[in-house]
């Protein structure tokens, strides 16, 4: 258990630096009122985007491992620590110092984590659910993934379009559920006895799939609106889904007593607390303009760097 949660922090710490480096690429894309692939087109002629993409597949590598030591109900939560690392990447590069608010919601996001995972202590599960719950899980996430991401880009009664915050909130939460069935995959795969076998089986191929529309839904959530609309989707959303499919699908068990049960939602209301204060942190808005022409600046420089 040590080393899975050891590998899950260093995972969730390049995942962070993905974000980060992915918003600073997307904020300068062109606007968009439609879901399109030539969004990426764009960015990938952005080197800051693609070094987040690079801290992505690092991230992913990490996950696998932790994984192939920790169940997903164990794993997957500790992703919300990305928000963490992103609050710290925004107190050093942004031009604004920490509230004492901000403090204390990183403190409660720390704190309700680990307050959760020692009290639920995941644990069991079988190495590989049948193929019928994988096909029952699949649909479902791919599904609502699918009618979230439909709601963001359907325009209103009026007529007129979803704002830009409330489009990156709902693409961001359509990312969450599809980071949170990959990472069931990759759970899957981890299971694997040796490379030769995880190529034999289906699992790197869906995650190909599902993992670069990941990638598209995640590009569209940053360039659609500000850090602070996309970012609880993608730290709370994602390691709901997975734990949830690590319980039904993979059979994993929780401590479920009543005084466990009250601890935990306890834990999760101030994780969820904490996600959600500090994704509207000053330092973290992506509508501040003082932030936004630092990223601006920021980003240059890294181009000339790279």
């Amino acid at each position: 258990m040590p080393t899975a949660i050891a590998l899950a922090v260093v995972a969730s710490f390049c995942t962070g630096t993905s974000s980060v480096c992915q918003r600073l690429g997307a904020s300068t894309a062109p606007t968009g009122e439609r879901f399109t692939p030539k969004l990426l087109l764009y960015l990938v002629r952005q080197p800051i985007w693609l070094a987040g993409v690079a801290s992505m597949i690092l991230g992913f590598a990490f996950q696998v491992v932790a994984l192939h030591f920790g169940g997903l109900a164990l794993v997957q939560p500790i992703f919300a620590s990305e928000l963490l690392f992103v609050f710290g990447y925004m107190a050093l590069i942004g031009s604004r110092k920490p509230l004492n608010k901000d403090w204390i919601a990183a403190v409660a996001m720390a704190a309700g984590l680990s307050m959760f995972l020692f009290t639920a202590a995941p644990s069991g599960g079988r190495l590989h659910p049948p193929a019928t719950t994988w096909w029952l899980a699949g649909i479902s996430a791919v599904g609502l993934a699918a009618v979230a991401t439909g709601i963001a880009y359907l325009p209103s009664r009026r007529g007129s379009s979803t704002s830009p915050a409330r489009r990156a909130a709902i693409v961001g939460v359509a990312t969450g559920i599809s980071w949170g069935f990959v990472a069931a995959v990759t759970k899957e795969m981890s299971t694997q006895r040796n490379v030769l076998s995880a190529l034999s089986s289906w699992t790197p191929y869906v995650l190909l799939g599902v993992g670069g529309i990941s990638i598209l839904l995640a590009s569209h959530a940053l360039q659609a609106g500000p850090l602070a609309a996309s970012q609880p989707g993608f730290t709370i959303v994602d390691p709901l889904v997975a734990s949830l499919l690590g319980v039904f699908v993979f059979s994993e068990r929780l401590q479920l007593d009543p005084f466990d049960i009250v601890i935990e939602v306890l834990s999760l209301a101030a994780l969820v607390w904490g996600v959600i204060t500090l994704s509207h942190s000053r330092l973290v808005h992506g509508e501040d303009r003082e932030v936004a022409a630092h990223d601006r600046s920021l980003k240059v420089e890294l181009n000339v760097d790279v």
